[in-house]
């Protein structure tokens, strides 16, 4: 059936910028206050996907969302027009508007959790957009990311779609950035491990930053989705590596088909991880990449984002590869680790290495940038939208980028009713380019 992992990356929003509001995020922090270039921003991220593209695989994009988020603003009692209430939202709450110009979105492993068919008791594709609760400003995407994932993958027959889940900052839902799947080929029924900060209701007094994802979230999801029990893996995160600033699992480890490349210490008992998945499907040849802790230091593994990378398997290639931020390059340890897997025997046999600046300030490396969707060629074919990367519509979105986007955003800029109206137009224009209907609630 042509099976697929199709990649799909989040445009950079119009108002891209850095405001450190993402707590537990060490880059995010770091880089508070820095003049941001969306322009930029929008493009290295097309870049990545042109390149992804090259090395034989399937793309697609998702949209940024719509800044400032005008229903919170009027939820919140603010009335009149669009740029009365952002002017008086700016002027009574700069930190409120901060947070709804946030193009946070971007980074769409954390958009939604999928279970592809072959997983699934049900036989579709299963969609649950996170919650995101623990942070305000990821708070107020859910609803948003449903709407564009119904407009692309239409419900029915192979799609299926779930809400956020309830329950605030108690049931924690991060997405796919805590979820890995592992199996022999797209294709065949694979095994879903959830990877958890803490329980929703015990608390974790062994965290400094805070455990996004909830043991409970992901047992929910599961539930939702209809994966076998025997075929659902949970296990905790060590909160070590949270409290080093791995405020999502992806910083810390990243999986394809058979393969996990992870830090030593990016889980609470590694050991136990390894005999549960070999217990799910013993006919899995899994292949356990872990990096000793002497070899890459737990710090630097966070600061170069050596985990948030892709890893993936062009059809040209006999063994994987990995997609990693320059920064990787740039760091003895990482440099040094990544050379010697290289030139090992390993199923890792190539690395490229991106640069995603613009991400990387806030936080948010080449594996934060995309949704890893398995599709069989009859989905590909019943999917809506125009999503799909092709090089017409890549120069489609390189000119609808170039005539939008600001070259600068500074914190001061966010409050800039233009900056508004030009970001409400872009996306205007965007919804029509990807065939999406009417998505925004500025549009309605």
């Amino acid at each position: 059936m042509n099976w697929l992992e199709v990649n799909f990356d989040g445009i950079v929003g119009p108002t891209h910028n850095y405001a450190g509001l993402s707590y537990g995020n060490v880059a995010s922090a770091k880089n508070e206050g820095l003049i941001a270039n969306p322009r930029e921003g929008v493009l290295q991220g097309l870049d990545k996907a042109q390149h992804l593209r090259s090395l034989g695989m399937t793309q697609g994009v998702l949209p940024p969302h719509d800044r400032p988020h005008l229903s919170t603003l009027r939820s919140l009692g603010f009335t009149g027009s669009d740029a009365e209430m952002l002017t008086a939202a700016w002027t009574g709450s700069p930190a409120l508007v901060r947070n709804l110009m946030s193009s946070a979105t971007m980074w769409t492993a954390n958009a939604s959790t999928v279970s592809p068919s072959p997983d699934t008791k049900d036989g579709r594709m299963h969609f649950t957009p996170a919650n995101l609760a623990a942070m305000y400003h990821r708070s107020i995407e859910h609803e948003t990311t449903g709407r564009v994932l119904k407009a692309i993958f239409p419900e029915g027959d192979r799609f299926a779609h779930h809400p956020g889940l309830p329950g605030g900052t108690h049931m924690g839902d991060e997405g796919a950035a805590n979820h890995n799947r592992f199996c022999s080929g797209y294709g065949d029924t694979g095994v879903a491990l959830y990877v958890y900060g803490r329980s929703a209701f015990d608390g974790a007094k062994d965290l400094t930053y805070p455990g996004r994802q909830t043991l409970e979230a992901s047992e929910a999801i599961a539930r939702q989705h209809g994966t076998p029990g025997d075929k659902t893996v949970f296990i905790r995160q060590n909160p070590e590596a949270i409290n080093a600033g791995a405020f999502h699992n992806d910083v810390v480890a990243v999986s394809n088909k058979n393969v996990f490349f992870y830090h030593e210490k990016a889980f609470e008992d590694p050991s136990a991880m390894q005999n549960m998945l070999r217990a799910a499907a013993p006919d899995i040849d899994y292949q356990f990449v872990e990096v000793p802790e002497g070899a890459v230091p737990l710090c630097d593994a966070v600061s170069s984002y050596l985990f948030n990378s892709q890893l993936i398997s062009p059809p040209d290639d006999d063994r994987m590869r990995l997609i990693l931020p320059i920064e990787v390059a740039e760091t003895p340890s990482t440099k040094a680790y990544i050379d010697g897997l290289l030139a090992s025997n390993g199923p890792i046999g190539a690395a490229d290495f991106l640069d995603v600046r613009q991400s990387m300030r806030n936080g948010g490396g080449p594996a934060c940038l995309r949704l890893r969707v398995v599709t069989s060629e009859a989905d590909r074919t019943a999917m809506g939208a125009n999503c799909l990367l092709n090089d017409d519509l890549v120069a489609t979105l390189r000119d609808w980028a170039s005539r939008h986007y600001r070259d600068r955003v500074r914190p001061e800029d966010l409050g800039d009713v233009a900056l508004m109206e030009e970001c409400f137009a872009a996306l205007d224009e965007l919804t029509q380019i990807l065939k999406l209907g009417s998505v925004y609630d500025f549009q309605k």
